[in-house]
């Protein structure tokens, strides 16, 4: 899809004039990690929407320059949004995306929305013709349970439109679109196509992309819409937990563990020691992108499988929509050092196609729960900090909204760690450090007041 680069910095200066100025700020003894949180922070500003905008809140989630956001994006930069304190904008586009589930679009919703309140023309057509990936229901239905996670905002996993979505997204969905854990290597590659079919039209070809990786010709089944239904899987049972559904909760959890089995028996290649990412149309299984999220989705044990993975990844140059999500995965899975080349090379100027949305939020992202290694989890208010940068380096990431409060972290190194709790409501903190090892050290948990300030060191 091609560019219009004037039209691509019009609008970016347009949304720039409305930008809000965030109020989380980085400062570290690193000035690199400083400059790059900084620019990270401007570009993904940049992207919010004009006040007025038909659509409502809402911050650029697609290709630019279309003025829209796109399920797979908001999904994957969302977490970015509330660092940002874009809530009111995340909040508005998933409304749109769970209201818009309809029997007629066999359960999926619009792919893509634009800053009119409409379905992007360059992606729909009518009920009957338009661009979906398969994975997007199952994408959002776990970034609705982090979001609840993080903010502790109940709607996400319990109001009537977003509880419909996640329902029809596990039963109907699955069952319209025959993605059984048994059926996906036999199923139709296109279950639902409009009538009379024309291979050639893409709104016809793609109602139904068995995959985010959009190049790959016959494409039958993605591993990566494997990873993403499992991962929908146990997201859906923990909102179940949540709500005391245990059984239900039970229920779920063995569905997916029935998907991630089929990775390991149905899609690892011996000879390549790899996991093959496609199946075509001619029952042969090929190799293109996709591994990327197997670990964005935490789909694969743990293992020799998965280091190679690991270093599959990092042993090729990707795109920027796959760059995008590297800081954080590379952090959370032991490889501190690339990960924060990566954030370098990210927010570089340089850097070809850094303006694409998701890149800047998947860099704040690298920075927050990578790097500084924060994670929420409303359903106990407690919040988790583990440091994974240099020993010798000084970071406080300050006046960050999470758990209903605002709070300040600063790592001094892995010998200590400062928690300001600036907000109304109190919180559990459990700091965690690694070794000169790189072992995890878990202290103990300890709430801290509002308007109060702790200090954990390591030994």
């Amino acid at each position: 899809m091609k560019r219009n680069l004037f039209l691509y910095l019009l609008l970016c200066l347009c949304c720039g004039a409305y930008a809000q100025n965030g109020g989380v700020t980085f400062k570290s003894s690193d000035a690199a990690l400083q400059t790059a949180f900084a620019r990270a922070k401007e570009m993904a500003l940049s992207y919010k929407g004009k006040p007025g905008d038909p659509v409502g809140p809402w911050y650029e989630s697609a290709l630019p320059p279309r003025a829209a956001f796109c399920m797979r994006d908001v999904s994957h930069q969302s977490i970015g949004g509330e660092i940002l304190g874009l809530n009111k904008e995340n909040k508005n586009m998933l409304r749109l995306f769970v209201n818009n589930i309809s029997d007629a679009k066999d359960w999926c919703s619009y792919w893509e929305i634009n800053h009119l309140g409409k379905p992007a023309v360059e992606d729909y057509r009518n009920d009957k013709e338009f661009w979906y990936n398969l994975n997007a229901n199952f994408d959002v239905l776990t970034t609705n349970w982090k979001l609840y996670l993080w903010t502790g905002d109940e709607e996400y996993i319990k109001g009537a439109a977003f509880e419909n979505f996640h329902k029809k997204s596990v039963t109907s969905f699955i069952d319209r679109w025959v993605l059984q854990a048994d059926s996906l290597l036999s199923r139709p590659t296109h279950p639902n196509a409009p009538v009379p079919f024309n291979n050639e039209d893409s709104f016809h070809r793609c109602r139904g992309l068995p995959s985010y990786s959009e190049g790959v010709p016959n494409i039958k089944m993605g591993v990566d819409l494997v990873g993403a239904i499992y991962r929908g899987l146990m997201s859906y049972a923990s909102i179940l937990d949540v709500k005391g559904k245990r059984e239900e909760a039970k229920l779920y959890r063995e569905k997916a563990a029935a998907y991630q089995k089929s990775i390991d028996d149905l899609w690892w290649n011996e000879s390549a020691s790899l996991y093959n990412t496609y199946y075509s149309t001619d029952h042969k299984f090929g190799m293109e992108e996709g591994a990327t999220f197997l670990l964005w989705f935490d789909a694969l044990k743990e293992g020799d499988r998965k280091e190679k993975t690991i270093q599959h990844l990092l042993s090729r140059d990707w795109n920027v929509e796959n760059l995008s999500y590297f800081p954080l995965i590379m952090y959370q899975n032991g490889q501190a050092d690339k990960a924060y080349n990566y954030m370098l090379h990210l927010t570089n100027p340089e850097t070809k196609r850094r303006e694409y949305p998701e890149v800047s939020y998947g860099v704040i992202k690298g920075f927050v729960e990578g790097l500084m290694g924060l994670e929420a989890d409303a359903c106990s208010s407690q919040l988790t900090t583990l440091y994974r940068g240099k020993s010798d380096v000084t970071s406080e990431l300050k006046d960050v909204p999470v758990l209903k409060t605002l709070i300040t972290v600063r790592h001094e190194g892995n010998k200590k760690s400062v928690l300001t709790n600036a907000g109304k409501k109190k919180i559990l903190w459990q700091p965690k450090f690694l070794n000169d090892k790189g072992e995890v050290v878990v202290k103990a948990a300890v709430w801290v007041k509002a308007g109060g300030t702790l200090a954990v060191s390591r030994s």
